[in-house]
C-alpha cells in the first residue's frame, strides 16, 4: 500500500509506489523504494526534495488565518452534500462542472436543489481534495476507489488517488485517505494539504523560487 509520511518542516516521504505521474500528460518519474518529494516549493530537482527546505527555514505549520476546518451539509430531495471549505484545493472541478450547484463567490457555496442527485454525485466524484462528498438514503459516498496513484498537477499540488496511508498529520473533518491533495508550492495555509495557494503565488514547477 502507498504510504506518505509528512516530515516536520521537511518533505513527503513516499513509499509503496514505483512511479510518480505527471497529470499534464500521463508521463511518469521513477520512484523506487522510498522517495522524498519537495513540499517547500523551491527544490531545484522537483518533484524531488534536494534539501532546500533547510536552507530557507521552511515551516510546515498551518496558518492561523486559514479557512476553518469545518464541515457543512446541504440537503435536498434525494441527496445531501457534505463540504469542508477548509480542505478545498480549488481545482475547480465542481464550479466548472456544475456551477448551478457549486456557486463561485456566492454564499452559501452549495445549492443542493439546483441539480439532480446523479449530476451532483458525478461532479463530486471529480473532486481531488476530498473536500466534497455526498449521502443518499443515509449512506455516505466518500470513496472514489480505483488504482493507487501519486501524481502532480501542472504547477499545482500532489494528487493522491486509490488510497494511501498518511502519517504525520491529522485529517481534517470529513477527509478521506482514499483521495487528497497535498501542497507542493510551500505556500498553503492548510499544510500539508493544498489550499489553492499555488494560484496566487504563480507557482512554477520548473523554476526555483
Amino acid at each position: 500500500m502507498t504510504k506518505i509520511e509528512v516530515m516536520a518542516d521537511g518533505p513527503f516521504l513516499v513509499s509503496g509506489v514505483d512511479r510518480i505521474t505527471r497529470l499534464s500528460d500521463g508521463s511518469t518519474v521513477e520512484a523506487s523504494g522510498t522517495v522524498a518529494l519537495c513540499r517547500c516549493g523551491q527544490s531545484k530537482n522537483k518533484p524531488f526534495c534536494d534539501g532546500t527546505h533547510k536552507a530557507i527555514g521552511f515551516s510546515g505549520a498551518k496558518e492561523p488565518d486559514r479557512v476553518p476546518d469545518r464541515r457543512s451539509s446541504y440537503a435536498a430531495a434525494g441527496i445531501t452534500i457534505h463540504d469542508n471549505r477548509g480542505l478545498c484545493a480549488h481545482a475547480g472541478r465542481c464550479t466548472d462542472g456544475l456551477p448551478a450547484v457549486f456557486r463561485l463567490r456566492t454564499e452559501p457555496f452549495v445549492d443542493a436543489e439546483a441539480g439532480t442527485p446523479e449530476e451532483i454525485g458525478a461532479t463530486i466524484r471529480q473532486c481531488p481534495s476530498g473536500a466534497l462528498s455526498y449521502s443518499i438514503a443515509g449512506q455516505e459516498y466518500a470513496i472514489h476507489g480505483g488504482d493507487a496513484m501519486v501524481g502532480f498537477a501542472p504547477n499545482g499540488p500532489y494528487v493522491v488517488r486509490g488510497g494511501a496511508e498518511l502519517v504525520g498529520t491529522e485529517l481534517p473533518e470529513g477527509a478521506t485517505t482514499d483521495h487528497f491533495a497535498l501542497c507542493r508550492c510551500g505556500k498553503s495555509t492548510n499544510k500539508p494539504f493544498c489550499s489553492g495557494a499555488h494560484w496566487g503565488v504563480d507557482f512554477d514547477e520548473e523554476v526555483p523560487r
